[in-house]
């Protein structure tokens, strides 16, 4: 089961742990997920908010498909074109995750450009289950 932790030695951040100790179960790794559609189709073109939505529910689509859910999810790496959205992102996260003792080790980083140019969010996830 998973351990939350923000050591006082270190920042309280807003949205996420600092660091996340898994043990036994199962780990799940869930490759970068962007705004995508089961069919294909990107969703939300140009906006950001749209695409941080449908990201979420690709995540939580991936974590349900090993029978979890998206409160499953222990790690997440974020790639934005823009961190200028962060809020954006923030609040669409804290839909899913809703902010609390036990939310994700998280990493955002701003990037140049994803696989596709019309993507302005990819993220990736790591996820533990019970055994």
């Amino acid at each position: 089961m998973p351990l939350h932790q923000n050591p006082p030695t270190l920042a309280t951040p807003p949205g996420y742990t600092q660091l996340v100790e898994v043990s036994g179960g199962r780990t799940i790794y869930i490759a970068g997920q962007v705004a995508l559609d089961a069919a294909g189709k990107l969703v939300g073109p140009g906006d950001l908010a749209a695409q941080t939505e449908q990201v979420f529910r690709n995540l939580d689509l991936a974590v349900r498909a090993r029978g979890g859910d998206v409160s499953n999810i222990f790690k997440l790496t974020t790639y934005m074109l823009d961190v200028g959205g962060l809020q954006t992102f923030r609040q669409v996260r804290d839909r899913f995750i809703p902010p609390g003792p036990e939310v994700p080790a998280s990493t955002l980083v701003q990037v140049s450009a994803l696989f596709r140019p019309e993507f302005l969010i990819e993220i990736e996830a790591m996820a533990w289950l019970p055994a």
